[in-house]
């Protein structure tokens, strides 16, 4: 098989949720592939692309670069570069075939706001090896079960680095290796239009055993991770606590709890996930979590291809602790100067309601980076076909966790000419807390959440 044969055969167009989805099996010599000098152990092709502006695969640094702290806040390794040029409103149809829809419709709708900074593109850092060796074990062990709705035989890194069809690469993006436990006290606010601001504070703790390199089981385990997110702001909510598991195969159903200061109680939460509105102004919803997370069973999934985009990565500077919540939160987008924007190979993974389904999003066309299979992009349509929102997860290697952290989220209201931002740190000052070990599944238990209210 030729490499061109390879590439075209992991672009095949294909719905996702079949009754019966039965897939061709990753082959010998496609996973001989993997890890050699022709593509990553990720799938991700190591040459550069024709002009050069998306580098070769490096991957010269498996950790820490040189010269990175120990612990804190680092600018990062590119901290000293300028952009090469900037992507505007004047001047986008001249880059309009590497820009997604959501992207234009913001270029020109805030002409005045925002703009895409673009720098040179990176490809430095690699997987350590335990990584690359489960990839490249879950590329011939790996399965679709219950009818799209779970996976088994994989267990630590992505599923399917050769993708067959769109609800492959739906487990790609919910798959990624990244941290197995996530600690931090995160900020979010609402900008409006006018530049008004409405805030809001949680203090979360994620759990996920199928990321931890000591786990010995896959993803025939029945939880994949845990969550618990306690809300300090807005005051009127302050004390409550959302907490619960979330399947490896979603024929089972996601377990969700909510516990109310007011009552004291815990009830479950069976109607937690999908389109249920989530965060301050109700500008995301419970599965828009790093762009996508949950059952996939509501939607058809077609794998489209790849393409040439500008992403947002290495985004570093966003995440200052010297930078205030007031200069970085400016009118219809985050403050473009502490944006980072990076041409990369991007796969294009489109989700289209079911027939006899229903969520506010009819139509999602997700943007999932080749090297990592992070969703950083994502284009939402509504029910008329119309552009709706247009939402990124802005991406930084974090030498904790040997693999890239998701940090500032931004969801941007094209109705409401408003945006949410997730995950901020700066003014939290103390950051992520990242696979340190100190987290058990008995944090997440329903009785967790009375004995925290207590």
């Amino acid at each position: 098989m030729t490499m061109k044969h390879l590439l075209l055969s992991c672009t095949v167009l294909a719905s996702g949720l079949m009754a019966a989805p039965a897939f061709a099996k990753t082959t010998a010599e496609e996973a001989a592939l993997l890890d050699s000098d022709k593509l990553t152990c990720m799938g991700a092709e190591r040459a550069a692309n024709a002009d050069g502006s998306i580098p070769a695969f490096a991957g010269k640094w498996d950790g820490a670069w040189p010269g990175a702290p120990k612990s804190g806040y680092d600018p990062g390794p590119y901290a000293a570069e300028k952009p090469l040029f900037t992507i505007t409103e004047q001047n986008v149809e001249q880059y309009a075939a590497k820009l997604t829809e959501g992207q234009k419709a913001l270029l020109k709708r805030y002409p005045k706001n925002f703009r895409m900074p673009v720098y040179q593109s990176h490809r430095d850092f690699r997987y350590p090896e335990w990584v690359c060796d489960i990839a490249k074990k879950n590329a011939t062990t790996a399965e679709v079960v219950s009818n799209g709705l779970g996976i088994t035989g994989t267990m630590g890194a992505t599923p399917f680095p050769f993708p067959k069809a769109g609800i492959e690469a739906q487990w790609n993006m919910q798959y990624p290796h990244r941290a197995w436990t996530e600690e931090a006290t995160q900020d979010q606010a609402v900008v409006y239009g006018n530049g008004s601001k409405t805030f809001g504070r949680v203090y979360y703790r994620i759990l996920s055993p199928w990321n931890d390199p000591k786990h010995h089981g896959s993803n025939q385990d029945k939880i994949n991770s845990y969550f618990n997110v306690l809300t300090l702001l807005p005051e009127r909510d302050k004390g409550s606590i959302t907490l619960g598991w979330t399947p490896n195969d979603n024929s089972i159903d996601r377990q969700a709890y909510f516990y109310s200061p007011g009552t004291r109680r815990v009830r479950q939460a069976p109607e937690f996930g999908f389109d249920t509105p989530q965060g301050a102004g109700g500008l995301r919803t419970v599965d828009d979590d790093r762009l996508f997370n949950g059952s996939p069973e509501r939607y058809d999934w077609k794998l489209v291809g790849k393409q040439e985009l500008y992403i947002p990565f290495n985004t570093y500077k966003m995440n200052d602790p010297a930078l205030k919540y007031n200069d970085m939160l400016t009118p219809n987008s985050l403050n473009p100067d502490i944006m980072r924007y990076e041409l990369h190979r991007v796969w294009v993974l489109e989700a289209t309601v079911k027939k006899g389904y229903r969520h506010v999003y009819a139509k999602r066309r997700f943007y999932l980076d080749e090297d990592t299979w992070h969703a950083v992009w994502v284009d939402n349509y509504d029910s008329r076909g119309q552009l709706w929102r247009a939402s990124m997860v802005n991406y930084f290697w974090s030498a904790a966790i040997q693999g890239y952290q998701a940090g500032i989220a931004l969801y941007h209201d094209l109705t409401a000419d408003a945006y949410f931002a997730d995950r901020m740190v700066n003014e939290s000052k103390a950051g992520w807390k990242l696979n340190a070990g100190d987290l058990t599944p008995d944090m997440f238990a329903p009785d967790a959440a009375q004995r925290s209210g207590h």
